[in-house]
């Protein structure tokens, strides 16, 4: 199978073992807080980032993009873009059942995003050979929620201590700062959104 790899499916790897990294270290902030976690965590999923933007440049650089390639890359954005920030929520402090419900629908609109723009990709192509526009956020986006919660370990305002505190929905409480998770994954699934791609 690693016969078949393209330069720059090794780099979409580096990317899935840098989100997964993230979440090895969220979880080990949830065993032994520490704002140091936090920071490793963010610094993983820049990483993450890094590698996505390189894989794509290589790609179309040696002109060796693939099927093969793009799937990869797919599942590399669910780990490092999806899953990496729902469980670094988690771990922080955003962890009540409603959080949790939210930080669920968050991965599965991530999910459905890359599922979406795999199966439309050929077809928003065929005039030009390339996809002009992106419908919804793309999933890298989720970097700036990471990018909240390494601010928020700098201010010291995680697990209690998380801005807007709790609110009681009767049966279940949630931590508002979820919403801003409800939100971004609103906006990927979005077909009204349309961003161009550079």
């Amino acid at each position: 199978m690693i016969r078949d790899f393209q330069v720059a499916d090794f780099f979409t790897l580096a990317n899935g073992i840098c989100g997964t990294a993230a979440i090895f270290v969220a979880m080990n902030h949830v065993r032994e807080a520490s704002a140091d976690k936090v920071y490793t965590a963010g610094l993983l999923v820049m990483a993450a980032l890094v590698f996505d933007v390189l894989d794509g440049r290589v790609a179309r650089r040696r002109h060796q993009a693939s099927a093969l390639g793009r799937e990869l890359d797919s599942l590399a954005d669910v780990i490092s873009f999806g899953v990496a920030p729902a469980c670094l929520a988690y771990a922080v402090g955003m962890k009540t059942p409603a959080d949790a419900i939210v930080l669920l629908y968050f991965v599965a609109c991530g999910i459905s995003r890359l599922a979406r723009y795999n199966v439309t990709a050929e077809a928003l192509s065929a005039a030009t050979g390339k996809v002009r526009y992106f419908e919804g956020t793309p999933i890298p986006t989720s970097v700036i929620l990471v990018l909240v919660m390494v601010a928020l370990a700098w201010r010291g305002r995680l697990g209690a201590e998380l801005p807007f505190g709790v609110v009681d929905l009767g049966l279940l409480t949630l931590h508002p700062l979820v919403l801003l998770f409800a939100l971004s994954g609103s906006l990927m699934i979005s077909k009204t959104l349309r961003i161009p791609k550079p």
